[in-house]
């Protein structure tokens, strides 16, 4: 190539030289591999305009998405021990931290804030799945807790949006923890009557479906997420039976009373809010506790 860069007048050489230009530019749907420019997906909310397939985004995004513009206020990650258990398997778990934070630019697998849906004030907790797996530690379980506190304080909402593969094995019995610690706290919530609305999305599975994450007044699923305990092919293999079609999958989930609602993506917001003004109804609140 060295001929080449020779006649390139130097205003191209600027252009070719730019190494993440085709990555910026452009993003390929993981279900149909239709290539997406990367503004029109953006606009579109991150959903495949071929197959309408909703692609994983981050925390950051889906703050975006949710809360109005100019009322994002995030909160200060809550400060746990890194890597109690000194764990390592292929690599030290404190690298793989290391490594995770430096990808995803983020404390850990939860990212919590307030702000407003539609002018609704709200407490706003979200996993990050690209930070190992969107895994339940102890800083994800102070997180939660964290955040639920600013709900109860404020006497707000709190929304979670979870996308997990469940609790992080390499915390151990410490991660298990977080699960009955967090259920604690939405029973608090509970008995203040403050709305808990859950946000299913693809995947969300293990020990966040089995606490808190399937503990909400209300359940909203993305369409055709991933949300169960074991994954399917687990189950498969366990009970030696085939599974039926979608099986674990958001649409069956509804038709089997487990969530309340499927809803596209850029349908989201407006739900949501209906559903808070219908939750934040004194009338209806005090007809249902005589």
């Amino acid at each position: 190539m060295n001929w080449f860069k020779k006649i390139v007048p130097p205003g191209l050489k600027k252009i070719f030289s730019k190494r993440s230009s085709t990555k910026e530019l452009w993003l390929k749907c993981n279900n149909c591999e239709s290539m997406l420019f990367h503004q029109d997906a953006k606009e579109n909310l991150y959903v495949c305009n071929e197959c309408d397939n909703h692609m994983r985004i981050s925390a950051k995004e889906r703050f975006n998405q949710l809360l109005d513009q100019g009322s994002i206020k995030y909160i200060e990650d809550p400060i746990v021990p890194i890597d109690p258990l000194k764990f390592r398997d292929e690599k030290k778990y404190i690298d793989r931290l290391k490594d995770s934070k430096k990808k995803t630019k983020i404390a850990d697998s939860v990212v919590i804030g307030y702000g407003s849906i539609n002018k609704i004030n709200v407490t706003l907790a979200v996993h990050d799945f690209q930070f190992m797996g969107g895994s339940l530690g102890m800083a994800a379980g102070e997180s939660i807790i964290k955040a639920i506190k600013h709900s109860l304080d404020n006497h707000c909402p709190f929304i979670l949006c979870a996308s997990s593969g469940g609790a992080r094995m390499q915390e151990g019995i410490l991660s298990l923890m977080q699960m009955p610690r967090t259920t604690i706290m939405i029973q608090v919530l509970r008995e203040r009557k403050i709305p808990y609305i859950v946000l299913l999305t693809n995947p969300t599975t293990g020990g966040v479906t089995a606490s808190y994450a399937m503990l909400g007044d209300i359940h909203i699923a993305e369409p055709n997420a991933l949300i169960g305990f074991a994954g399917p092919r687990v189950i498969q293999d366990t009970i030696k039976e085939n599974l039926p079609d979608g099986f674990q999958k958001s649409e069956y989930l509804l038709d089997h009373g487990m969530i309340d609602m499927v809803s596209h993506r850029k349908d989201l917001k407006n739900n949501i809010t209906t559903i808070l003004e219908i939750l934040m109804n004194s009338d209806i609140q005090k007809s249902a506790s005589i």
